[in-house]
């Protein structure tokens, strides 16, 4: 029987109701440097991880393909990042930060830093720890919603 609204009950919908919210608040603080906070933290992951390729990437990112490739034009387009074929497998490409890309990150972290200390003053460092930690979690659950 379905239940008369789904706020309250529906997992997804309570997530991704604060997901918006959250990349609402995000996106607001990095506005000024014109990067959303998805693009930050892909930026983010290619410089901590290094050259990799889109496959790796969505994973890592807990994203699909399409949605990965969407928020990665604009960074190509900017010089932000750099797709190059894959010389193993050229239907593949490889992505990696450039130093602008570099130099963008390292605008955007102070307000990121800045956002998200306001944000754990708000909701607590500790609930929002936990609330990470729980996220986290979610993903080992093993219902691979990617797989064909």
């Amino acid at each position: 029987m379905m239940p008369h609204d789904l706020d309250g009950v529906c997992n997804c919908l309570a997530a991704r109701k604060a997901a918006r919210y959250l990349t609402a608040f995000y996106d607001k603080a990095l506005a000024p440097t014109g990067i959303r906070i998805t693009q930050f933290t892909i930026l983010h992951k290619l410089q901590r991880l290094g050259l990799m390729g889109v496959n790796q990437l969505a994973a890592a990112m807990a994203m699909d393909r399409t949605t990965l490739a969407a928020n990665l034009k604009p960074l190509d387009r900017e010089g932000f990042l750099r797709l190059t074929v894959n010389p193993e497998d050229r239907r593949a490409r490889l992505i990696k930060i450039t130093v602008k890309g570099e130099k963008q990150l390292e605008q955007c972290l102070p307000l990121w830093s800045e956002a998200q200390t306001h944000f754990e003053e708000q909701y607590g460092a500790e609930k929002a720890k936990n609330a990470r930690e729980l996220l986290t979690e979610v993903l080992l659950t093993g219902l691979d919603p990617w797989a064909e």
